[in-house]
């Protein structure tokens, strides 16, 4: 182990990973610090929603992940019957990806190795301290020290205790089941959804084309203490009794309890230490967001992070972090909290409750308020939000999506490929037309094009835009 990095992240799953990517592409000294051995092969996570999708094309990877990922056109809000539609939004993937999370680690640490990214996996962070102009990190493998740290260590993160950040929220009041089996009846539709009476039960396909993914809700096992071990035969009758046929799981990859425990981090910055994915947030995994809005925060910081570190940003930007992330935070965690007491009551008012809201989910604009939520899709930053939801149009703070371009030659090309090496990027589509930017913004870290949208669409009445690293618009020139 070297005795000092740039940045040290704790910690190596999706959103670890993902920060130490960015990082290092933009030259940072970086390194993973790993308390596992080896990669886990239980996943929690399964669902990689559309936003997630886009920032990995904005970095040229995401066929990486399509390879072996099955599309699956709709998503789901408290497992209602009435699918949410991604079709709407202006996107490349209009829908969400089952695809187990030891595959998007297995591919994300493939691309840290490609970057050159230290991954020190079997050595446990046991301490930090901020000292002010650098961070101490105690490890069971000796010292070393970083410029800034980031804990993205998940749930119990010893990262966010020691730095003494509150993890404030709910306990967990409820335990629901998981199971990764082989099915020796499988279902007639690739995704099964059933919530009665007798509890909440939901099949998904693994994706390895073998196993399929159970999660249960079963009135009668709610109170089991999470430590307990669910068993084969436990996850049978309960199917049963709610599906209403015996689909007989057997060979389990994975059997687990999991609770509602709903905590958001009081703070996402202190000091020289910042928390992303697990370590700022946990809930409920409903709707399949905790991963996804994990590796969305650290696309957030990378940038932030490795300009301050190179010395091109002032040190405040990272306060931008918190700002603009925290949010988001917030918002994930209401609608987990929400969504699990529709799934883990099943008493007459909740089932009519749920219902109504199937109704509701029939109108176009509340579908796509809840999906443009819970994909990323409809995520904007600051006061611009309601502008460019309410306008369609492109503004300060809003998603940029990969649109076709011509460029200067008559070349066309998607927008994307145009941030793939992590710069800025100004695109000018009225010739001298400019965008403002930061004063502190260096024009040599700006990649500028000019170009015409192959449709108007979100760029009408648009004469430049700077975009940001990260996909979202900086500054918007209008006409």
């Amino acid at each position: 182990m070297k005795k000092t990095y740039e940045v040290i992240v704790a910690g190596a799953g999706p959103s670890g990973l993902w920060l130490a990517c960015e990082l290092r592409l933009a030259g940072v000294d970086v390194a993973v610090i790993e308390r596992r051995a080896e990669r886990s092969r239980q996943s929690r996570a399964l669902t990689m929603h559309g936003r997630s999708l886009e920032i990995f094309a904005l970095r040229g990877l995401a066929d990486r992940f399509l390879a072996t990922g099955k599309p699956i056109p709709t998503g789901h809000y408290a497992a209602l019957d009435t699918r949410l539609d991604f079709s709407p939004f202006e996107t490349s993937f209009p829908y969400t990806l089952f695809i187990p999370q030891a595959a998007t680690e297995e591919r994300l640490e493939t691309r840290a190795a490609e970057l050159g990214v230290d991954i020190l996996r079997g050595t446990a962070v046991t301490g930090i301290e901020d000292c002010g102009d650098h961070v101490l990190v105690s490890t069971d493998g000796g010292a070393c020290s970083a410029l800034y740290v980031v804990g993205a260590d998940g749930a119990r993160s010893l990262v966010r205790e020691q730095t003494g950040i509150a993890f404030e929220g709910v306990a967990a009041r409820n335990t629901m089941m998981l199971a990764d089996v082989v099915l020796g009846v499988p279902p007639a539709r690739p995704v099964v959804s059933v919530t009665d009476e007798n509890g909440s039960v939901m099949i998904a396909p693994l994706g390895d084309g073998v196993h399929h993914r159970i999660v249960l809700v079963d009135p009668e096992r709610m109170h089991v203490p999470r430590s307990e071990p669910v068993t084969l035969e436990e996850v049978a009758t309960a199917a049963e009794r709610i599906l209403g046929i015996d689909c007989q799981p057997g060979d389990p990859i994975w059997l687990s309890r999991f609770t509602d425990e709903t905590r958001l981090a009081s703070a996402y910055r202190k000091g020289r230490v910042m928390l992303v994915g697990d370590a700022a947030h946990i809930h409920a995994p409903m709707g399949g967001q905790g991963m996804n809005v994990g590796i969305q925060d650290a696309m957030n910081l990378g940038w932030k992070l490795a300009a301050v570190v190179r010395g091109r940003a002032p040190e405040i930007l990272l306060d931008s972090y918190e700002a603009e992330r925290r949010p988001v935070g917030q918002t994930l965690y209401a609608n987990t909290l929400a969504q699990a007491g529709l799934v883990t009551r099943f008493d007459p008012a909740t089932l009519a409750l749920r219902a109504t809201l199937n109704d509701l989910l029939a109108i176009p604009a509340a579908n796509r308020r809840l999906a443009g939520e819970l994909s990323g899709f409809d995520l904007a930053y600051g006061a611009w939000m309601a502008t460019t939801r309410a306008s369609g149009h492109l503004a300060a703070g809003g998603r940029v999506p990969d649109v076709s371009l011509t460029t200067t030659g008559e070349r066309e090309r998607n927008l994307y490929r145009l941030l793939e090496a992590g710069d800025w990027l100004h695109l000018a589509f009225d010739a001298g037309a400019e965008a403002p930017s930061p004063a502190w913004l260096d024009a040599n870290a700006v990649r500028s094009v000019s170009a015409t949208p192959k449709d108007d669409g979100i760029f009408a009445g648009v004469r430049a835009a700077l975009v940001r690293p990260d996909g979202y618009a900086a500054a918007v020139a209008r006409h």
